[in-house]
């Protein structure tokens, strides 16, 4: 045996245990409290000790003092185990160490100098660490044998240097650039190298696959040319440049397929939807051309551009039929992403498909907004959380390298690449060349199988161009002459493959042009290309909407509860285990609970939205609720979740009255969620889409901050339906009062959301005690429509004894859309004036009232503000038929809150000779003041002037 062979052998430092000594200082390098303590002591020692020319060394020329070291404890062990009497050669231990560090280089920079661009428009970077001088290693060292262990390029335990410089080439810099050692769980990162370097990153497709590629190619570069030629001048944001992402979308399907997974969401803008529309998911381009020429849809009271529009279709795949759903989408770029993943979760929430194996999410971005947009960040952010988790998302970078009209990175990021945001939840980033379809199928496939593995979201970019503008109208090379110039001068991904396929002698010449003869030929035709699409597929956890399209609008429902059954439910719901202890002021609460269940003192805001929940559970309705603080309520009045306080351990002491109110009742979840307004809201209105039968509620922590999320307000909220027909009945539910706490945390900006409604497209309510709430939350699934609901809750009321309501009023009440005059010592006959008003100010204006003994003035409540009830408020306003002046008083300052929608519905209602006014605060470019003495200020002075013996506000006449 020779010297060197010995020395790998036996030494700990070589042998099998040297991938795992090198991972080690790895490790330590990048950083050492990562490592076992006995490890980090031993490097800390060789990094500070003095080098040959006396000065200590550093972290920064580590790898010297290393290898001597490791050479020196190799050579001991090599000693010993011949007796003493042998020496050998060090440096085999140094080129060994450098052969590693040259690997592990080509794992983390390979991806810089991988040829990507279709373009070649910039020269690769010169990247010294790829360089095996770098370490040292010179010509002569390429042809000796070397340790090869902690690699997949070979089955055998050695490989020459030359042979594994040729491999990390080709695994790493050629059609594919990996980023993945940014990973720090080393499984992965294993499994990574394993399924890239085991094949060089070259698939091993067969010649039918080839063709079937480049059919894919052909179609989607077809459908393009002749939308291109049939509707000259027509927006359809083509694909050209990115047909290689047809081939991506085909593999995906497909590969999911086979993958046990059943269903598939979609969500991509603009650019290739109508090419993923036709030759995906199998749209009848007769049906595409018809929209281009002018063809809406009459069940729409307003529609939408034929590129938000979504679809969905059963397929078959080579693993069995897969449901493919792509999601609406306005012009908002990536605003749909949250929506998908919720639509996802409901699907999967369905099915109990806890790791999501069977329901996959995949989000479709532009490489500019990818790098651009919040909302990306904060939907990545909900990935691995319990209460948002997928189980993984597939993201395809459709990288057009251009943006919207600028091409350099310096104005569109601030990042290497626009995948870079990824990288803060560890997803692995596969950058491929989109001229190359059979590495962009390959790296689909692979990402899908790395989700699978590991549940964990993945990225594919795929590098290509944009040949026309940012839609057809556009003439980019305005302002990007040298990039449109080689566009220009580009033949086309599916020109270049299927010159490669007759160079590999799988295509004859010609047959490549019969192919896209024969496409357009089905365009022509109007035909569907994509076969089979299956019309008689029936999945069985689809969701049935027919019992919820064709019904009438209507405000009441009969929405009461036995008292018997109230009072059962109350008891579960105040009752915790034994070996469980409360906090003394949460036992204090559940036996105040327990009395208002028993009737014996009023229900508080807390309680009634508690049976609200517990008797919808009680009767098979899922409750689904998520907020900042949504458990324990932001101002301590729900306390959905209990918390043991004498648990012992982070994860456990916690128990949930809601989920015990029966034993047969419907699933109930709160929780509470990530900061963020905008990603979570989209997340529930995809959730409550998909699932009309359940309850989905999103919370604010103060309802100002609503205005984080206006984009999905104004996009899916309050038009969903009027663009796309979709039904959605999901619940907002927004603090909002006037009590001195400035303008943050002050108003749930209701003029907003006003200003939306038309249509019945949503309700906006403001209920102002409890028994309100109660009935409106039955309401909201009792009846057999879904519409957004819009509940603008207090604070101060939470606990206010004048919001309590009798038990009995549960039982025998329902929501009340006006509320009228609860004092029936106020005569009628005698009363002067009307006050009308909505939330929490009921209340002042009641105090103010007693205190000045006014018994001529009458004070009604709108408790829904949309759609507003005439009749029921008619009805009270004829009760007073001397009254000549109507006032409509509110909090908000005059130029928000409800004023200028509300004054047309009441004067609508006035009778002749009768007087509308306004009191409340003056305009204002604040919601509210930050002052308390000026807050207290306006109060009296709206106060006062609703009650002034003569009104001296504006008033309009009937």
């Amino acid at each position: 045996m020779s010297s060197e062979t010995e020395l790998l052998s036996t030494s700990y430092l070589f042998g099998s245990n040297a991938p795992y000594v090198e991972e080690l200082y790895e490790s330590y390098l990048e950083n050492p409290g990562s490592i076992p303590e006995r490890w980090r002591d031993y490097f800390d020692q060789l990094q500070h000790q003095p080098a040959t020319d006396g000065q200590e060394t550093t972290r920064d020329q580590a790898h010297a003092p290393i290898i001597e070291s490791f050479a020196q404890r190799a050579r001991a062990n090599a000693f010993v185990a011949r007796g003493g009497s042998q020496q050998v050669d060090l440096s085999v231990a140094s080129k060994q160490v450098s052969v590693q560090s040259l690997i592990a280089a080509y794992r983390s920079l390979g991806v810089r100098v991988a040829d990507l661009d279709p373009l070649k428009r910039q020269e690769r970077p010169v990247i010294p660490e790829l360089d095996p001088a770098f370490y040292g290693l010179t010509e002569a060292d390429l042809d000796q044998v070397y340790s090869a262990t902690n690699t997949y390029f070979t089955k055998a335990d050695t490989m020459s240097m030359r042979d594994m410089l040729k491999a990390l080439r080709d695994t790493y810099c050629r059609s594919v650039g990996a980023e993945f050692m940014h990973i720090s769980d080393p499984a992965a990162k294993r499994w990574i190298q394993e399924r890239l370097e085991s094949s060089s990153g070259v698939p091993a497709f067969s010649p039918e696959r080839k063709r079937h590629v480049l059919q894919q190619l052909t179609e989607a570069e077809g459908l393009e040319r002749f939308l291109h030629t049939k509707y000259v001048g027509q927006k359809r944001f083509s694909l050209e440049g990115g047909e290689s992402f047809i081939a991506s979308m085909d593999e995906l399907v497909n590969h999911a397929g086979e993958s046990g997974v059943q269903e598939i969401v979609v969500g991509m803008a603009h650019r290739g939807r109508l090419n993923m529309l036709v030759n995906i998911m199998g749209k009848m381009p007769a049906d595409l051309f018809a929209e281009f020429e002018g063809k809406y849809a009459q069940t729409l009271t307003d529609g939408d551009v034929k590129y938000h529009n979504g679809f969905s279709s059963d397929l078959s795949t080579r693993g069995g039929p897969v449901h493919l759903s792509l999601a609406f989408n306005p012009s908002h770029l990536e605003i749909v992403n949250p929506v998908v993943e919720g639509s996802v979760r409901a699907r999967q929430d369905r099915r109990g498909d806890e790791n999501g194996t069977e329901v996959l999410p995949v989000l479709v971005h532009g490489d500019a907004a990818f790098a651009g947009q919040g909302v990306v960040m904060e939907t990545l952010n909900l990935a691995q959380t319990r209460g948002y988790g997928t189980g993984g998302t597939v993201h395809l970078v459709i990288n057009n390298q251009i943006g919207f009209t600028t091409s350099d990175p310096r104005d569109t990021r601030s990042t290497l690449y626009c995948t870079d945001v990824a990288k803060m939840i560890e997803a692995p980033v596969f950058h491929v060349n989109g001229d190359d379809p059979e590495a962009v199928v390959y790296v689909t496939q692979l990402a899908l199988d790395y989700r699978r593995e590991f549940h964990h979201d993945v990225v594919v970019d795929i590098v290509c161009f944009r040949k026309l503008g940012h839609n057809e109208q556009d003439t980019p090379s305005l302002t990007q002459p040298l990039m449109y110039k080689r566009i220009g001068q580009h033949p086309g991904t599916r020109k270049l493959y299927a010159d490669k396929l007759v160079a590999q002698g799988i295509l004859a010449e010609g047959e490549a042009d019969e192919l896209v003869k024969g496409y357009r030929q089905l365009m022509e035709d109007g035909r569907r290309t994509v076969e089979p699409v299956l019309t008689d597929y029936k999945n069985k956890y689809a969701t049935d909407w027919k019992p919820f399209l064709n019904a009438k609008w209507t405000d009441h429902a009969d929405t009461g509860v036995p008292l018997a059954e109230l009072t059962r439910i109350g008891e579960r719901l105040t009752t915790v285990p034994e070996s469980f202890t409360v906090h003394p002021l949460v036992e204090r609460l559940l036996n105040d609970r327990r009395k208002m269940a028993r009737g014996e003192q009023r229900l508080d805001w807390g309680m009634g939205e508690h049976l609200g929940f517990a008797t919808l559970v009680a009767s098979g309705y899922t409750i689904r609720i998520t907020g900042q603080d949504s458990g324990r309520g932001t101002f301590t009045h729900r306390h959905a979740v209990l918390h043991d306080q004498k648990r012992d351990r982070w994860n456990d002491g916690t128990y949930i009255p809601l989920q015990n109110v029966s034993d047969t009742q419907a699933p109930f979840t709160v929780i509470d969620s990530v900061l963020s307004e905008e990603a979570v809201l989209g997340f529930e209105y995809g959730y409550a889409t998909a699932e009309p039968n359940t309850l989905t509620i999103w919370e604010a922590q103060f309802g100002d901050f609503v205005n984080g999320a206006q984009v999905v307000i104004d996009q899916f909220i309050s038009a969903g339906e009027a663009k796309w027909g979709r039904q959605c009945g999901l619940v907002m539910m927004l603090p909002h009062g006037y009590e001195g706490q400035g303008p943050e945390h002050s108003s749930g900006r209701i003029e907003r959301f006003l200003q939306l409604c038309a249509d019945n497209n949503m309700q906006v309510v403001q209920p102002t005690n409890a028994s309100q709430i109660f009935h409106v939350l039955r309401r909201q699934m009792i009846r057999p429509f879904r519409k957004p609901l819009v509940i603008f809750t207090p604070k101060s009321l939470l606990r206010h004894k004048d919001a309590t309501s009798p038990l009995q009023d549960l039982a025998d009440g329902h929501f009340e859309l006006v509320i009228g005059e609860q004092n029936a010592e106020i005569n009628p006959a005698e009363v002067k004036r009307v006050l009308v008003c909505s939330g929490r100010v009921y209340y002042d204006l009641l105090n103010a009232r007693n205190e000045g003994q006014r018994g001529d003035v009458a004070i009604l409540r709108v408790e829904q503000l949309y759609p507003f009830g005439h009749k029921a408020f008619q009805a009270e306003l004829q009760k007073y038929p001397n009254a000549k002046e109507i006032i409509w008083v509110q909090d908000e300052p005059q130029n928000q809150g409800p004023w200028f929608y509300i004054q047309h519905h009441l004067y609508e209602n006035m009778a002749e000779g009768q007087r509308l006014g306004y009191a409340g605060r003056p305009a204002s470019a604040s919601p509210a003041v930050g002052y308390m003495a000026k807050h207290l200020e306006q109060l009296r002075n709206m106060l006062e002037q609703a009650f002034a013996p003569k009104f001296k506000g504006f008033t309009l006449l009937k």
